[in-house]
């Protein structure tokens, strides 16, 4: 996957706002959840939002924050494994649902490989993470048919109504 802009059909160039999605690698144990989320307390960034796939002897947790340069540099100071991918971060209101999301990207064949919703309500409005195969196209088809895609900066202390606690030293 490309993190290249897209050329738009003016001749300019799209970008969509992007966010990242770690996947953290815990044991499956008692407790370990909870220091994963206790890492971010207390920071300058919200948790905004997570997913948790069980198995066995470990789970993963997706995990996306208003800020993932802090939150890369927080699960490497506490030495957690992980992974990133980009991930879109879709409103969803009355005139545009999960369903309408949905049929928008299954008529332009972009497959949806995960989807959960968020912790946080930027503007008052529910909000979707997906993972798609191709990101820049599925964020220009959703924009292009007046969804609104948030970046990280839309998540958090940036956010109508938040505030940053205190950073990391």
């Amino acid at each position: 996957m490309s993190q290249m802009p897209t050329e738009t059909e003016m001749g300019g160039r799209f970008e969509p706002p992007y966010n990242t999605q770690f996947n953290v690698f815990l044991d499956n144990r008692v407790g370990r959840l909870l220091h994963l989320v206790e890492v971010f307390k207390d920071q300058a960034l919200t948790l905004a939002g997570f997913s948790i796939l069980e198995s066995t002897g470990h789970a993963v947790v997706r995990v996306v924050t208003s800020r993932s340069d802090l939150a890369r540099r927080l699960l490497g100071r506490h030495e957690y494994p992980f992974s990133e991918q980009s991930i879109l971060c879709i409103e969803v209101d009355d005139d545009h649902s999960v369903a309408d999301i949905c049929q928008q990207l299954v008529t332009c064949e972009v497959s949806i490989s995960h989807a959960y919703p968020l912790l946080v309500r930027p503007r008052g409005r529910a909000v979707v993470a997906m993972h798609c195969d191709d990101i820049e196209f599925a964020a220009m088809v959703l924009r292009n048919k007046l969804f609104t895609v948030l970046g990280e900066n839309d998540l958090g202390e940036n956010a109508p109504g938040s505030a940053p606690d205190t950073e990391l030293d």
